[in-house]
């Protein structure tokens, strides 16, 4: 037996009290009945015999509860091995998640997440069970349970810092919601059922406040899985960040002179002026121009419009001057360019008939400044030079072609080009039937009572999808005043996209090689129908030239750990940014070009509020590091823990207090027997 306390049984030498008062001999007693003794001296009665002990009982148990008051006090405990340890009978499950996103670029932050993590290593036993995961978008297993567990125990904390050191911080965004709930999921995998010990996820990470929780307010965090933190912090306390200010969809980007920009100041931030403008891919920390200066109070943010540089070529980037912390401080930028456009008419409508859908055509597709389009009118009977269809990004057919024209268009379209058949006569049957290579394909005229509409809608082709929003999803308003009737099935693979409220094909696109056929089967002009006047016919118009891919989309502001989807002809189907820049990818003759940014909510470096992982239900153990005890201190410890879960002090109280007890009801027994004695010696 130890004890935590030794000095307290100091106190035992108190059971000398009990002896020594047990061998004083006090006065006697007995009285006699004497005359006067006034005449006499007063002498002390002599004791004829020596001292000794009476009442053994009540003095052992006297002594004996001094002596385990004393030992309570001294806080006894035996010592255990690690055998007998209750902690460690039971092996840990433990998932460290280590943040690895833009954030974690900050000078310091990622060797000190690293110090964190080799000293949680450090500390797990022969039998626990470790995985190591990182994230930013989404977490990825560094070391999977399976593959330490298939590891010697000695060589499994070597393998996971080679695997950590391999690692360093990316430029995506902190998924910190999605991240926690797969290490939990992780963790939970056996529901407890083979690994009844404790389960632990622990996080390494700067936890700013532009990490994303949402998605555990819909995830109920599993019982038995605790959550310990350990935060990381960086050298410097302040950051501004600069993110790019994306325009609507349909605001035109070549339109505006300008790049709007926001530049972000943290609430502790110790700077307020600052540099914005230009700079090239050759020298992107100097700038190429002028410069704006922009105060920002700190906890604020402000708009700046940047002009752009026409004279200056190879601008592809304004970056930020100012910030002690300069991971976020550039965004990339395509600057706007009006894009060229060339449509082929194939008809025989006159240019300047107001009652021929070629008028509205040209009306409609008039330039703006992103875009310039060029309509190339050909007749049904003049011959086609090769440059006509080649440079053509989209083809309208509104007549009948004659079958050696029309097999040559259709090797174009086969090509990769788009073709609108609108037909305004059913004569165009011919052509039709040429252009979907089968024979018997027939047109017929449809003239409804009153007027028909269009009706059964796929709003999730991309040439009704503008229209999506229950808002602008009416057609009702547009009345067809006739219409080509023909059977969809005749259309190898054809899908409608839309019918009349009779049932019939109203809009059916078929695929022609790399190209695409759509067959429109009433016209805009107002002889068949109202489509022209209506607030839909531009935007429909403007679908088909996107859907012939002839509109490049307006530059967007593309993050890093998007995936673009690339257009058909390409050699894979999409294309995903893993860090900011200018990425340049080649589709056939055509070269498509994206401006990928940094997520902005990285450059929310202030730290998240303590309570927010509580919030939404996560148990959190805030941890702060401290130094491990070694040598006679760590005896200490290990003895203090012994003690506080044995409290062997307890037991010694309560044999205290059964003693005093036992020894309260011997005495007053022996003294009401001394009394009984001397009353009848008295008799």
């Amino acid at each position: 037996m130890n004890f935590l306390t030794p000095l307290f049984l100091l106190g035992g030498l108190a059971i000398a009290g009990p002896i020594v008062f047990h061998l004083i001999r006090r006065t006697t007693r007995e009285r006699r009945v004497f005359s006067s003794l006034m005449f006499l001296l007063p002498t002390p009665p002599r004791l004829a015999k020596r001292s000794r002990l009476e009442h053994w009982l009540l003095l052992l148990l006297r002594c004996l509860a001094l002596g385990l008051l004393a030992l309570g006090f001294s806080r006894p405990f035996f010592k255990q091995t690690p055998l007998d340890d209750p902690t460690a009978a039971q092996p840990k499950r433990i998932v460290v998640l280590v943040d690895v996103s833009a954030s974690m670029r900050r000078a310091g932050l990622w060797a000190a997440a690293r110090e964190r993590v080799e000293a949680t290593l450090g500390k797990v036993s022969a039998v626990d069970q470790v995985a190591l995961y990182t994230f930013d978008r989404a977490a990825t297993p560094l070391l999977p349970f399976e593959e330490w567990n298939r590891t010697a125990p000695t060589d499994r904390v070597a393998l996971a810092k080679s695997r950590l050191a391999a690692a360093s911080p990316g430029w995506a965004g902190t998924q910190l919601g999605t991240a926690l709930i797969a290490a939990a999921e992780a963790l939970a995998e056996n529901d407890g059922k083979q690994f009844p010990g404790p389960r632990e996820v622990v996080l390494v990470s700067d936890l700013q406040a532009g990490s994303r929780l949402d998605a555990l307010q819909a995830y109920e965090w599993p019982k038995g899985v605790a959550l310990v933190v350990e935060p990381v912090k960086a050298r410097g306390t302040t950051n501004a960040g600069l993110q790019l200010v994306a325009d609507s969809a349909d605001a035109s980007r070549a339109s505006e002179t300008v790049v709007r920009v926001r530049v972000t100041n943290s609430a502790d931030a110790q700077r307020e002026q600052f540099k914005v403008g230009w700079a090239r891919a050759e020298a992107p920390g100097e700038f190429a121009g002028a410069t704006i200066d922009v105060y920002i109070p700190p906890g604020q943010s402000r708009v700046v419009a940047v002009p752009v540089a026409k004279t200056a070529p190879g601008l592809d980037r304004i970056v930020l001057k100012g910030d002690d912390e300069d991971f976020d401080n550039t965004v990339y930028v395509i600057p706007p360019a009006q894009q060229r456009l060339n449509v082929l008419w194939l008809g025989d409508d006159a240019p300047d008939d107001v009652r021929q859908p070629l008028f509205f055509l040209r009306r409609a597709l008039s330039d703006t400044p992103r875009l310039a389009v060029s309509v190339v009118a050909r007749t049904s009977s003049a011959q086609l030079t090769p440059d006509d269809v080649r440079t053509a990004q989209v083809v309208f057919v509104t007549a009948a072609l004659p079958p050696a024209q029309t097999a040559e268009l259709r090797a174009q379209v086969q090509g990769g080009k788009t073709l609108v058949f609108v037909p305004k006569t059913a004569a165009a049957a011919a052509t039709l039937g040429v252009l979907v290579g089968r024979e018997g394909v027939t047109l017929t005229e449809a003239t409804p009572t009153s007027y028909a509409m269009l009706a059964e809608i796929d709003f999730k082709h991309p040439l009704f999808a503008p229209f999506a929003d229950p808002r602008f999803s009416d057609f009702t308003k547009i009345h067809i005043w006739k219409y080509r009737k023909f059977d969809a099935a005749t259309i190898p693979e054809g899908r409608v996209l839309a019918r009349f409220d009779s049932g019939d094909p109203a809009v059916v696109e078929a695929p022609l090689g790399q190209g695409r056929l759509v067959v429109w089967a009433t016209g805009w002009q107002p002889e068949d129908s109202q489509l022209s006047v209506s607030s839909k016919f531009v935007p429909l118009l403007w679908s088909l030239l996107e859907l012939g891919g002839g509109v490049a989309a307006a530059p967007s502001q593309w993050l890093v750990g998007d995936t673009a989807a690339l257009p058909v002809g390409a050699a894979d189907q999409e294309v995903r940014f893993t860090e900011p820049g200018i990425r340049t990818v080649a589709v056939g003759e055509r070269t498509l070009r994206f401006a990928v940014n940094l997520e902005p909510n990285e450059s929310r470096t202030a730290p998240l509020a303590p309570d927010e992982l509580e919030r939404l239900g996560v148990p959190v153990a805030q941890t702060e590091p401290k130094s491990e005890p070694s040598g006679d201190n760590k005896i200490v410890v290990q003895g203090v823990e012994a003690e506080s879960r044995q409290k062997l002090w307890r037991w010694f109280i309560a044999a205290t207090l059964a003693v005093l007890l036992v020894e309260s009801a011997l005495a007053g027994w022996t003294a009401r027997k001394t009394n009984q004695k001397q009353a009848e010696a008295a008799t």
